[in-house]
C-alpha cells in the first residue's frame, strides 16, 4: 500500500499537469491537517510532504514557491480555522502570511537539486526547522502547531526533545518524507541502489526512539522526592458573559462553589484559569472577597485576573494564601499582538477595525512561586505561562532556570468554541514538560484541563462522562512528585540545534553558489 502511495504521489505531476498538480498540493496540506487539530493521526505527517516534493521537481524558483504556498494556505487555513470566530480578516491575513515559510521552503526544494543527493538528507530539514524557528520569533513569533507537535502523542520519539527541542521532531519528520520521497521515485532498477540513504534515515529514527523508550523507563530514585496535591478548577464560562457586568454574580459563585467542592480533597494548591476573576482589580487595593473566601476555605487559591494601576492594566495570575493574603504576582510578558496588544500602535491603528484589541501592559519580572505541602512542609517552586505564553519554549526555559520546579499554564481558549484550537494548545504544554524534565499543569476555562508528566504523558484531564475535555465544568484534584535531578540539555544551553541546523543550511548555500559559479564559467 505504502509503496503505491509513493509511486501515485511522485507520478503526479507527470499527467494532466493543473489539476494532478493541484490535487498533490491539496492531497499534502490535507495531511498536515489531519496530522494536527482534533483528528490527532499523527502518522500522517511523516508522508504528508510526499506529494509537495513530487510536485516541486524540475519547476523553476518562482513555480515552487508558488506550488509550496499554496500547500501552506490550505494547511493554516484548516488549522487555524477557529480564528473565524474572532476575526476572519485576520484569519485570512494570518494564514497568507504563515504560507510565506511554506513558499520559501518550496524554493530551497528547487535549490537542493544541484546538492549531493545525500545532502540533501539534511539540507531540506534543515531549511525546513530554520524557517519555522524563524516563524516562532520573527514580529514577535508565531510558533503554533511547529511540525514537531503533530507527534506529542508519540511519546518514544518526542523525548529527544529535552535535547533538541520540538525542532529537533520537525527535522526527523520531513528527513523521513524527503527519504521516502526519494526511494520511491527512483525508477525500478535503481530502488535497491538508493536505498541506503532510505536506511540510514531510519536507523537514526531507531536510535531516537530507542533513546525515547529509555528517557521513558529509566529508573528514578525516590530520594529527595517533593509532592504536591493540587487541584484545577474549570469554570466553562462563555467568552461572551465574561466580563458582563450583570453575570459576575454568577461567575464568581459558579468558581467558588467548585473550589469548595475540590477543598474538600484536601490540595495544597487550588488552581482557577486565566482572568476567571471577572473583576478588575487594583494593585495596591486587597480584594476582600477573595481574601475572605480563601481564608474561609484555608487553601491557597492561585487564580487569573486583570490588574490595573497607574501603568495600565496587566493580565495576572495572582496567589491568594490560605490566610487570604497575596503572596505573589505574575504579570504575563508575553503578550498577545492584536490582541492585548497593537504592535506600532500609530502605524497599525486601523487593525482596530477589524480585531478585539485590548490595552494591557506587559510584565516584565520572571515571577517564581513557592507552595508548601501540608503535610511534609516542604517548599516546592514553580511558574505561571499565561494564555499562549507556554507555546514559547525560551519563556519556560527561563522560569526553570530561575528555580521553577514545575510549570503551570492557565489560559481561556474560549475564544475559539469547539474547534480543534484546545488540543493544538495542549500539544505545545507537552513539549515544554518533556523540554524541560517538569510537570506541568493546566487549568483553562473551557478546556483542556489537567496534568502532564515530565516524559510528556497527559496524565489525567477534566472530563466529562463520554470522556470529552472541553466546554465542561468540573475540578480535578491530582499528585504531582518533583524529583531532584539536573537540568535537562535543553535547559542549559536552549536552541542550540537551531545553530546546528543554520549552519548546515550555509554549508549548503556556499556549495550551491560556487556550483552556480562553475557552471556559469563552463558556459
Amino acid at each position: 500500500m505504502l509503496r503505491h502511495f509513493i509511486n501515485f504521489s511522485y507520478r503526479i505531476n507527470r499527467c494532466s499537469p493543473v489539476i494532478k498538480t493541484a490535487a498533490a498540493i491539496i492531497f499534502s496540506s490535507l495531511l498536515l491537517v489531519f496530522s494536527f487539530s482534533s483528528f490527532n493521526i499523527w502518522w500522517c505527517a511523516w508522508f504528508a510532504f510526499i506529494p509537495l516534493f513530487a510536485v516541486l521537481e524540475n519547476v523553476s524558483f518562482r513555480s515552487a514557491f508558488f506550488r509550496a504556498y499554496w500547500c501552506g494556505l490550505f494547511f493554516w487555513l484548516g488549522s487555524v480555522y477557529w480564528l473565524i470566530h474572532v476575526t476572519f480578516v485576520g484569519l485570512l491575513i494570518l494564514s497568507a502570511y504563515l504560507s510565506l515559510y511554506f513558499g520559501v521552503f518550496g524554493i530551497f526544494c528547487v535549490f537542493s537539486r544541484r546538492l549531493p543527493s545525500l545532502f540533501r538528507y539534511c539540507f531540506l530539514p534543515a531549511a525546513w526547522v530554520v524557517l519555522e524557528y524563524s516563524r516562532s520569533v520573527f514580529l514577535t513569533g508565531f510558533p503554533w502547531i511547529p511540525l514537531g507537535y503533530s507527534q506529542y502523542r508519540n511519546l518514544p520519539v518526542i523525548q529527544i526533545a529535552d535535547v533538541t527541542g520540538v525542532w529537533g521532531v520537525s527535522f526527523l519528520v520531513i528527513a523521513v518524507n524527503y527519504a521516502v520521497y526519494f526511494w520511491g521515485s527512483q525508477k525500478p532498477g535503481q530502488v535497491v541502489k538508493k536505498i541506503k540513504p532510505l536506511v540510514g534515515v531510519f536507523m537514526c529514527v531507531v536510535i531516537i526512539c530507542g533513546y525515547g523508550l529509555y528517557k521513558l523507563y529509566e529508573p528514578r530514585g525516590t530520594l529527595n522526592v517533593k509532592t504536591l496535591r493540587i487541584s484545577v478548577v474549570q469554570g466553562n464560562i462563555p467568552q461572551e458573559l465574561k466580563w458582563d457586568a450583570r453575570k459576575t454574580e454568577f461567575i464568581v459563585s459558579r468558581y467558588c462553589g467548585l473550589t469548595s467542592q475540590a477543598a474538600a480533597q484536601d490540595p495544597d494548591l487550588i488552581i482557577w484559569p486565566e482572568a476567571a476573576y471577572p473583576v478588575i482589580m487594583e494593585r495596591e487595593k486587597p480584594d476582600e472577597l477573595l481574601e475572605g473566601f480563601a481564608r474561609d476555605i484555608g487553601k491557597p487559591i492561585l487564580l487569573g485576573g486583570v490588574f490595573s494601576d497607574q501603568e495600565g492594566y496587566y493580565n495576572s495570575a495572582v496567589l491568594f494564601s490560605s490566610y487570604g493574603k497575596i503572596e505573589s504576582e505574575y504579570d504575563k510578558i508575553h503578550l498577545v499582538p492584536f490582541g492585548e496588544y497593537v504592535p506600532l500602535k500609530n502605524v497599525f491603528r486601523f487593525l482596530e477595525t477589524i480585531v478585539p484589541i485590548g490595552d494591557f501592559s506587559a510584565g516584565t519580572e520572571y515571577t517564581v512561586f513557592s507552595s508548601s505541602n501540608f503535610h511534609s512542609r516542604s517548599r516546592v517552586s514553580y511558574s505561571v505561562l499565561i494564555c499562549f505564553e507556554d507555546v514559547f519554549p525560551g519563556l519556560s526555559r527561563a522560569f526553570i532556570q530561575k528555580g521553577a520546579r514545575f510549570l503551570i499554564n492557565i489560559t481561556n481558549d474560549g475564544w475559539f468554541k469547539k474547534t480543534s484550537a484546545p488540543y493544538q494548545h495542549l500539544s505545545a504544554s507537552v513539549f515544554r514538560a518533556v523540554e524541560n524534565r517538569v510537570n506541568v499543569v493546566r487549568a483553562a476555562n473551557t478546556g483542556i484541563s489537567g496534568f502532564i508528566s515530565p516524559s510528556g504523558a497527559i496524565v489525567s484531564l477534566i472530563r466529562d462522562v463520554s470522556g470529552n475535555p472541553v466546554f465542561i465544568e468540573g475540578y480535578l484534584t491530582d499528585e504531582i512528585a518533583i524529583l531532584d535531578t539536573p537540568p535537562t540539555f535543553y535547559t542549559r544551553y536552549g536552541d542550540v540545534f537551531i545553530f546546528l541546523c543554520a549552519g548546515i543550511m550555509g554549508y549548503g548555500i556556499i556549495r550551491y553558489i560556487r556550483q552556480y559559479r562553475k557552471s556559469k564559467k563552463a558556459r
